[in-house]
């Protein structure tokens, strides 16, 4: 089964990604990392329940990767936004059978963290960007166990898009994640709800 296990604000640059998240959000973001396999760095934040919120960006100190860097960031463009939702599965392997769209696995690793990924070979994810990335975590406490409390709430995850009813009914067997809601809409958008200490919020 696939669960939610966090969601990214990508920008031009990691200084605007983090901007539009503290702006929306009222509070800080915490450290990241660099993804040398990739050529992106991030930053992150606990959310409940046991789930993240990631700024990334292309990193312009790192070398170029040798093919397309993941989340379609070579494309990304305009201001930064809540762009992806990843989800995370048991068996990676069996994931990407059943789904092949997801992409190829690869095998990651950062700072005493590994993971694998379905990346499509293009970089960009099907539905104009809003199918879920798939991860598998090989750590017994992944970031989103593991992070210090922020006091934000995630309460909705939001996938509105033009075929919004063909990508729920494709993830339907596998999905389990009751807080990802599916609505019709002319343009692809990722929106979120959160409850954070002074009331109710929006990415």
């Amino acid at each position: 089964m696939m669960e939610l296990d966090h969601v990214a604000v990508a920008g031009k640059d990691l200084a605007a990604a983090v901007a539009f998240c503290e702006a929306a959000l009222g509070v800080p973001m915490g450290p990241g990392g660099q993804h040398a396999r990739y050529g992106t760095h991030n930053r992150l934040i606990g959310l409940v329940p046991q789930m993240y919120l990631e700024a990334i960006a292309i990193d312009p100190d790192a070398p170029p990767p040798p093919d397309a860097r993941w989340f379609g960031l070579d494309d990304f463009s305009g201001p930064a936004r809540l762009d992806k939702w990843i989800c995370r599965v048991r068996d990676i392997d069996a994931a990407i059978a059943a789904l092949p769209m997801a992409g190829r696995r690869v095998d990651l690793d950062r700072d005493g963290l590994r993971w694998s990924m379905a990346v499509p070979e293009d970089g960009r994810l099907p539905f104009d960007g809003l199918f879920p990335a798939l991860i598998q975590w090989h750590v017994p406490t992944p970031p989103g166990q593991s992070l210090p409390p922020s006091g934000l709430v995630l309460d909705r995850l939001t996938v509105a898009h033009p075929e919004a009813g063909h990508l729920q009914a494709l993830l339907a067997p596998h999905l389990q994640a009751p807080l990802v809601r599916f609505e019709p809409a002319e343009a692809p958008r990722l929106s979120a709800g959160l409850t954070g200490p002074q009331g109710a919020l929006r990415l």
